[in-house]
């Protein structure tokens, strides 16, 4: 048996295409009336065309959310299109989704201008990045689930998608030695998921097929091999989505997965930091680059995944995930939040196996303790109070300068937070990165001694001092450049029933000005929360709010604060204890 026919097969063992009577049958009615709905409001809206004058702020202005919205929407737009027709199945979506499919033919690339060169995209330079890629994705499925559809209207139309994407995807990814091949960061299995889901629908030279099929299981390799044996995402559970979430839908693609079972302990690994770093009333740890706070684990991955692996704490998270956000009943509204559009090609695996999600035991996965070693990533939970302390280094994948922070929650409620990153512009991914305050280690929980914060890279870093179950202490001197004077500051946070101690240990070459330690909070009255001693620390109450853009108050609301607490005495050598109620 060829390759093409093997693949032929495996996909439509894998998913069934819209006209079979499981997309009618077997999805309970009420999730079939929430897709309808969705795709209804799109009925009839023309196509948006993209701008090129918006395209180029990017490089103008460094803006890049106004292009990226105009974007998005529009594949938003094809998306809900898409998923009502393949559960209704009666045809009435189908005018608009083939103008749809013209209207993405016509546009001169599908990714957006902050992973291009020019100011304006050419239809000559083709580079293969995040959301051409994925763009591609939702175009493909949706070939591949419409196909007699389309073919009912005219056999040109798959032909037509076959040729835009052999030019913007399957060439130009298998000619190039692009950087992300053997990345250990997202862009690399998050491309090669999508790519792969072009190869196997699209391709049709069967050499080429085999060659990016090989390609694409090297890449994931790569991914996986530089990935720290303890399974942590050093991008933090936002990116997770799109970094082990992402590989396993390379491995659950390939015709061949046998090739990774030496690696299947790290898998699981992988896997379990989704539930790992979960907190609870839908909050997770959001160390470095995370846009949310919340709702970041998505139930059309963490089901499935957990499903593949049987690890039976993930399946059980991802149902309480879709009970809690009513995916039996509103499906819709997860599927239009599950990426920066919605994810097709997720929500239709997710949904070939909804009866045994249904038949699934939800359970909230409140884990006492985890620790991470290879990210020296610690959480504890203890009676109400939830903690998570972190070391690493400051040359991380979307790096904050953030060594030894530390957040609380209570509750489920955030107390000490991380404030996470705001809108992108071309300023986040530069070499004035550290401009931006989120990046600053200033606005984390975190000293800044001698007056001077820490420094970004990866020599900067600290040393794990002791780790049991609880309790964590870190030297985390090494994280500040030579300006802050520092011999050794030892850091220990202690997770009990009544809250959180931290023991500042600490030995300075010199005294040069007042060492102030940071506490970041979104509640102005958080300082009747920590006790510490006023012949020690000073406490002043900074209001930050005006710092806030729209993405981050979207997290946290419209207010922010950072508590100052200023250690009095001039000593070199001192011990400052506290503690978080």
């Amino acid at each position: 048996m060829n390759l093409l026919l093997t693949i032929a097969l495996g996909i439509a063992n894998l998913l069934p295409q819209a006209e079979d009577a499981f997309w009618r049958d077997s999805i309970p009615q009420e999730m079939k009336q929430s897709y309808t709905v969705y795709g209804e409001q799109y009925l009839g809206k023309a196509w948006t065309a993209l701008p090129w004058t918006v395209f180029a702020e990017n490089k103008i202005t460094g803006n890049r959310v106004n292009y990226e919205g105009i974007c998005f929407e529009k594949r938003r737009h094809l998306a809900a299109l898409v998923m009502a027709e393949i559960v209704e199945g009666k045809g009435r979506f189908m005018n608009d989704i083939i103008d749809g499919i013209g209207s993405f033919c016509e546009e001169t690339w599908w990714g957006i201008p902050a992973h291009y060169g020019k100011r304006i995209p050419l239809q000559e330079i083709q580079e293969v990045d995040l959301f051409n890629a994925e763009t591609a994705s939702l175009i493909v499925w949706t070939r591949y689930m419409l196909e007699k559809q389309l073919d009912a209207f005219s056999p040109d139309i798959c032909q037509r998608i076959d040729r835009e994407v052999e030019q913007r995807i399957l060439k130009p990814a298998v000619a190039n030695n692009y950087w992300w091949k053997t990345a250990g960061m997202n862009w690399n299995p998050w491309i090669c998921s999508n790519w792969l889901a072009c190869v196997l629908i699209c391709e049709k030279d069967e050499a080429r097929k085999a060659e990016a099929i090989a390609q694409i299981e090297k890449a994931t390799h790569a991914f996986i091999d530089a990935y720290p044996e303890d399974g942590g995402c050093d991008e933090g559970p936002g990116y997770w989505d799109r970094a082990a979430a992402s590989m396993f839908e390379v491995l659950r693609l390939l015709p061949d997965a046998s090739h990774f079972d030496a690696q299947a302990e790290k898998i699981k690994k992988m896997a379990a930091y989704s539930y790992k770093t979960y907190i609870g009333h839908d909050y997770c740890v959001n160390f470095a680059d995370a846009h949310e706070n919340k709702a970041v684990q998505q139930v059309n991955i963490v089901y499935p995944f957990g499903y593949w692996l049987n690890d039976k704490t993930m399946r059980e998270f991802g149902a309480y995930l879709g009970r809690t956000k009513q995916v039996l009943t509103q499906p819709a509204k997860l599927y239009d939040k599950s990426g920066n559009f919605p994810t097709l090609g997720r929500e239709l695996f997710f949904l070939r196996n909804i009866r045994d999600f249904i038949a699934e035991k939800p359970q909230e996965p409140l884990i006492k303790d985890a620790w991470l070693p290879n990210l020296q990533i610690m959480t504890a939970r203890r009676g109400g109070h939830f903690t998570a302390f972190k070391g690493g280094h400051n040359g991380e994948s979307h790096n904050h300068n953030d060594v030894g922070s530390f957040i609380v929650y209570v509750d489920g409620e955030p107390l000490l937070i991380d404030p996470g990153v705001g809108e992108y512009t071309a300023k986040t991914f530069s070499n004035s990165r550290y401009e931006i305050w989120t990046m600053q280690s200033g606005y984390h929980n975190l000293p800044q001694i001698n007056g001077t914060d820490q420094q970004d890279g990866k020599a900067f870093g600290a040393k794990v001092v002791s780790h049991q179950n609880g309790k964590l202490t870190l030297d985390i001197a090494g994280a500040y450049p030579q300006e802050a004077a520092v011999k050794s500051w030892k850091r220990t946070v202690t997770a009990t029933k009544s809250g959180v101690s931290v023991t500042e240990d600490f030995e300075l070459d010199a005294y040069k000005a007042p060492t102030r330690l940071m506490l970041m909070t979104t509640n102005r009255d958080a300082l009747k929360h920590i006790s510490y001693n006023a012949n020690q620390l000073e406490a002043v109450i900074e209001d930050i709010s005006n710092q806030l853009d729209p993405l981050l108050q979207g997290m946290w609301g419209k207010e922010m604060y950072r508590i100052v607490l200023t250690v009095k005495s001039a000593k070199t050598k001192q011990q400052i204890k506290y503690s978080i109620k």
